[in-house]
């Protein structure tokens, strides 16, 4: 793109100055929550081999912060995050998740993390109908847990749960309180996908107006998307639109629910769309999106951007023809910058053009008539095998691929309960 732009052939707007927001940062800190959130996904139980894996991955590809599981869990999970802070990575924190409760800091502390984002919710709604707690109790438990965690050497994080659904005031007030007490990021979480990206816009300009001038509430910010409405990635890139600079992904976007804003989309997004360095050695990433797909045993879906199988294959007679002519015709970027190669699907929709390049790659000559005849084959073979696929083998094939997703049934947790009662 870089060249043709050089060539005065290809506008890139996204360079237009007036489209770069004035908040907008030069460099953005990428927080994995795959080996947390992520693995939140239905079904996914990783062993402590696997974890250890990715979060060597995502040291490996340049990630700054990885959450590594949620230690309060379990014994098992504690374990697993003590081996992964025992690993040492190179270039990433290891970060573990507490609620605002002293024994999950304890836990975090037993496993050696370093960091530690505590949440706990803002929102009325869920102060009331799950917490159980007043506006001043919850303020006070922040307080308190915050300032545990500092007296032990931790980074604390406050994660305000809920965020997009909270009072303004009070959202900002529980900012100002973790602040106070000691806390190094501020995260703004739109814990159900609720909020439209200007409305995200809106949230962050008004906490930052909110929080004032003063240079000890300038702490960095962070932003958690949820997919619930299709816009985790532009609610992210809205927020980063607006100075926050640690944004929270997830590989393959999962996560729970409809999963998180996408590791690999979001990194490219900002480094292509808006020229930001994430640190992130993006031709790595189909590397690192394959490894969790085959951890997680979640297929990654054939039209996902980034690292999806179809995302840079090819079907139609006029595109296969036009990235013959140039590879930037009808691909965004070259698919090497994220470590894929370009692929062509020969269907019904294949042109003579592109039969002939490749008969020419295979040395065969033919004649343009005998170019055509082959091209209608391959058509026609193509209808033909479509005729030949079956609605019930697609069933099937979905019902073994739920049958991947692990739990414990109905039926295995009553067993459970009168086993033990």
């Amino acid at each position: 793109m870089e060249n043709l732009e050089k060539a005065g052939l290809a506008v890139n707007y996204n360079k237009v100055p007036d489209t770069k927001p004035k908040a907008l940062p030069k460099k953005v800190h990428i927080w994995d929550e795959t080996l947390r959130d992520g693995e939140q996904t239905p079904g996914v139980a990783l062993t402590i081999d696997e974890k250890i894996e990715i979060a060597k991955m995502l040291d490996e590809v340049g990630t700054a912060i990885v959450a590594v599981g949620f230690p309060a869990v379990s014994d098992a999970e504690k374990k697993a995050v003590k081996a992964i802070a025992d690993e040492g990575l190179s270039k990433a924190t290891v970060a573990a998740p507490a609620r605002a409760v002293i024994q999950d800091i304890e836990a975090c502390i037993d496993a050696g993390v370093t960091e530690v984002p505590i949440f706990i919710a803002t929102s009325d709604f869920r102060l009331k109908y799950q917490l159980r707690m007043t506006r001043e109790e919850m303020l006070e438990r922040l307080t308190e847990c915050i300032e545990f965690g500092r007296e032990h050497g931790l980074v604390i994080d406050y994660i305000a749960e809920d965020s997009t659904r909270s009072d303004m005031e009070f959202l900002c007030q529980a900012f100002r309180t973790a602040i106070d007490a000691g806390a190094d990021k501020i995260c703004v979480a739109d814990t159900v996908g609720f909020v439209r990206p200007e409305v995200m816009r809106y949230i962050i300009r008004e906490i930052k107006s909110r929080l004032g001038t003063k240079s000890k509430y300038k702490v960095p910010m962070s932003v958690h998307c949820h997919d619930d409405f299709g816009l985790a990635n532009a609610n992210t890139l809205a927020a980063i639109e607006e100075g926050v600079t640690y944004p929270q992904v997830c590989v393959n976007a999962y996560g729970e629910r409809a999963g998180n804003a996408a590791f690999e989309e979001v990194v490219m997004a900002l480094e292509e769309l808006y020229g930001i360095d994430t640190g992130i050695e993006t031709e790595k990433l189909y590397g690192l999106s394959r490894l969790v797909e085959k951890n997680f045993i979640i297929p990654i879906p054939l039209h996902k951007a980034i690292s999806g199988d179809n995302a840079f294959t090819h079907s139609s007679g006029i595109h296969s023809h036009g990235q013959l002519t140039h590879s930037m015709t009808y691909e965004p970027i070259s698919p090497s910058k994220v470590g894929r190669k370009r692929e062509f699907h020969l269907g019904k929709f294949v042109g003579r053009h592109f039969v002939e390049y490749l008969l020419k790659m295979g040395g065969v000559n033919a004649t343009p008539e005998q170019a055509r005849e082959i091209t209608d084959r391959v058509k026609k073979t193509h209808e033909e095998q479509k005729k030949l696929q079956s609605h019930a083998a697609f069933e099937n094939i979905k019902e073994n691929l739920r049958a991947l997703r692990t739990g414990v049934s109905e039926r295995e947790f009553w067993a459970i309960v009168f086993d033990v009662i």
